[in-house]
């Protein structure tokens, strides 16, 4: 299983990113010692951790503490020894894709009918967890649902624009090509 792991710190003299080693870890407590000892003194901590193009995970720690999560698909826990450590015991599900559809719909003034009268595709992903845990960095729950949501959007794509939202986008694509 492939996988990439970028931690996002903010301080106060801005974000920087490093790259984490997820392997080896014994459960979700273990990453979350590795997310804190990216910065120990971090005001905030992400966790993007992507795996097979198919699987996109969230963690946050503010100031080190509470830990919250959120996943792109309850799937990834049951495909996966990686997706178990970070999502096996998160048990309350996000907001359904199915009312994140309704809610757009209704934020832009339309209907769930395009010209051609065709109902929107079902959601083939399940998320997981605290789909509002970037709300107060601007991207609220039925924004991270909408692009884990849109079609064609690999993880990586979810990640550069969650990262360009929040202001680190530059320090996770360089983190990237590195």
């Amino acid at each position: 299983m492939s996988y990439f792991a970028a931690a996002v710190v903010r301080r106060t003299q801005g974000w920087s990113a490093t790259e984490l080693d997820l392997n080896g870890a014994a459960d979700i407590e273990e990453v979350a010692d590795r997310l804190r000892d990216a910065d120990p003194d971090a005001e905030l901590s992400l966790l993007f951790v992507e795996s097979d193009d198919a699987y996109l995970v969230v963690l946050r720690l503010d100031e080190g503490e509470d830990l919250r999560v959120f996943g792109s698909d309850s799937t990834f826990a049951e495909e996966s020894r990686l997706g178990a450590l970070l999502l096996g015991e998160v048990e309350a599900p996000a907001l359904e894709l199915d009312d994140v559809v309704v809610e757009a719909a209704e934020d832009s003034g339309g209907d769930l009918q395009d010209e051609s009268d065709e109902a929107p595709p079902e959601p083939d992903a399940d998320p997981i967890g605290d789909a509002d845990l970037l709300a107060d960095l601007g991207i609220p729950a039925h924004r991270l649902l909408e692009l884990c949501a849109r079609e064609g959007m690999l993880p990586a794509d979810v990640t550069a624009e969650v990262c360009q939202l929040v202001g680190c986008g530059d320090e996770v694509e360089e983190l990237r090509e590195g």
